[in-house]
């Protein structure tokens, strides 16, 4: 389980987050939802360790230390928004990369195995002997994402993880997290712009708004025209689709 309480981040003076209590249970996806400046990603790399806060998180059992943030991310496999590569190396190698905690002179067939395995169900096994540099901003997303995936994370922590692929890929990729939380019994935490992709592969949405966190639960529940009106700025008509999925349909900005 991951759990913050009392979270609160500033960056400076300016308050991201106040006062943030949030439970997140294992085999679960959690979409981060929010307007541009809300505080998603810096409540992302609050849990990764790399800024600091106020309040507890804490995630299986044991509380982020700054003193030992070397262990707690051990078990994390975070993805952020910018995860250029400007070195040449082919695509293998960067997905190897993932497990440089245990990699030494000479890498096990293991492992190699284990990396062309993930890039098979991914779908960019064709890319293995490519220059990363050579490859599109879509590609190097997914190889990135097959970078987190390699060292066996316990958390999953996707910063907009699909804003670079197309319609396709960003099934792949999110149908994958899907299946990967529920086998590996994991907690999933991603960040998405696109409400309907939320919706379609999220467990829970988790709206910010106001430096607080304005909902959590299931989308019919979560998703309201009050809700994207107070949010986003947005008047939108909500309708619901063959699965019972709502719909969000922006008319025009307030």
């Amino acid at each position: 389980m991951l759990v913050l309480k009392d979270l609160s981040i500033y960056r400076g003076k300016f308050c991201v987050l106040e006062g943030a209590n949030l439970s997140l249970q294992k085999g679960k996806v959690y979409a981060l939802l929010g307007a541009n400046g809300a505080g998603k990603s810096s409540l992302m790399k609050a849990i990764f360790g790399e800024i600091k806060h106020k309040g507890e998180i804490s995630f299986a059992g044991e509380t982020l230390n700054f003193l030992q943030q070397y262990t707690w991310r051990k078990s994390i496999g975070y993805m952020p928004q910018d995860n250029n590569v400007d070195v040449s190396l082919s695509v293998l190698e960067v997905v190897l990369l993932g497990l440089m905690d245990s990699l030494g002179v000479y890498i096990e067939d293991e492992k190699v195995r284990l990396a062309a395995k993930i890039m098979q169900e991914l779908g960019i096994i064709h890319l293995a002997q490519r220059d990363i540099m050579d490859c599109s901003g879509g590609q190097r997303q997914m190889v990135m994402f097959a970078q987190v995936l390699v060292k066996n994370p316990k958390l999953l922590l996707l910063d907009e993880p699909v804003s670079a692929l197309d319609m396709r890929y960003q099934c792949i990729l999110l149908n994958y997290v899907r299946k990967y939380t529920i086998k590996k019994d994991l907690i999933t935490l991603m960040i998405l712009h696109d409400i309907s992709l939320a919706v379609q592969f999220a467990d829970e949405l988790i709206v910010l708004s106001d430096s607080k966190i304005a909902a959590k639960g299931s989308a019919r529940c979560v998703l309201t025209q009050e809700l994207i009106e107070k949010v986003y700025k947005v008047l939108a008509n909500i309708f619901y689709d063959d699965r019972n999925f709502p719909v969000v349909v922006a008319k025009e900005a307030i």
